[in-house]
């Protein structure tokens, strides 16, 4: 697959699923626009990748956002490829106190800011008849640890979102697809606060594994191909085997 000349947005960029899929895309001749808010972090896959373009932002901040879109029209004027990686895991219980601020810290990173970078990228996205690839979760579809539940209803919005951007824009020429993994090895659960070793996981799958970044990375890379050219609105579980069980 080669993507010489074009112009992919990858957001949460910084580390696991999206640095993986960034640095994917550079092999295969893509200009790359980073997108994350650890500076620190940006700029070790940038390190990584063909000249990149690094943006820190907020992706749930409105004036970031679109500064995003901004930017990289400014850069290389068109956008062909957008992938919504960025996302975040929190805890919850309906008996906390607490309950809707986590639920709208989710709501807002997972679904509604994924929803808006999408509506800014899409006028570009008709001009170059480019493609969308979200990244979701098996969380959308099952609920496994109560805990998860709010993580979930984001990531089934994802899922909805999706199939409805897909039907919406196919008469543009525009493609939607989603991935939904399993347990990847990230620091997504550090960043909850949560140290348990991914091996833990390993007997929920029954490929007795956990995912790495460039799995998902490499079906990002197919999705965003013309080997996928007639595919829109499907949703991809990358999970070893979890949800056979």
């Amino acid at each position: 697959m080669s993507f010489s000349n074009k112009v992919v947005i990858v957001t949460g960029a910084s580390s696991g699923i999206g640095a993986a899929t960034a640095k994917l895309f550079s092999q295969e001749g893509a200009n790359v626009v980073l997108i994350g808010r650890n500076g620190v972090k940006l700029n070790q896959v940038a390190s990584e990748c063909e000249d990149p373009l690094i943006i820190k932002a907020d992706i749930t901040n409105e004036d970031e956002a679109k500064r995003i879109i901004d930017e990289t029209i400014n850069t290389f004027g068109k956008i062909d490829v957008l992938v919504n990686n960025a996302g975040i895991v929190r805890y919850e219980s309906i008996l906390d106190e607490n309950v809707l601020e986590v639920f709208d810290e989710l709501m807002n990173t997972n679904l509604r800011a994924l929803f808006n970078i999408t509506r800014l990228a899409a006028p570009h996205l008709i001009e170059t008849k480019g493609n969308i690839v979200n990244i979701s979760s098996i969380a959308g579809k099952t609920v496994a640890v109560p805990k998860l539940s709010a993580y979930g209803i984001t990531k089934a919005g994802v899922d909805n979102f999706t199939k409805g951007a897909a039907l919406e824009l196919a008469k543009y020429g525009v493609r939607v697809n989603n991935i939904s993994p399993g347990p990847v090895k990230t620091d997504v659960l550090l960043n909850a606060g949560d140290e348990t070793p991914w091996e833990c996981f390993n007997s929920a799958a029954p490929l007795n594994k956990v995912g790495e970044p460039e799995d998902v990375g490499h079906l990002v890379l197919f999705l965003a191909s013309d080997k996928a050219i007639s595919i829109t609105g499907v949703d991809y579980v990358v999970d070893n085997g979890v949800l056979l069980k």
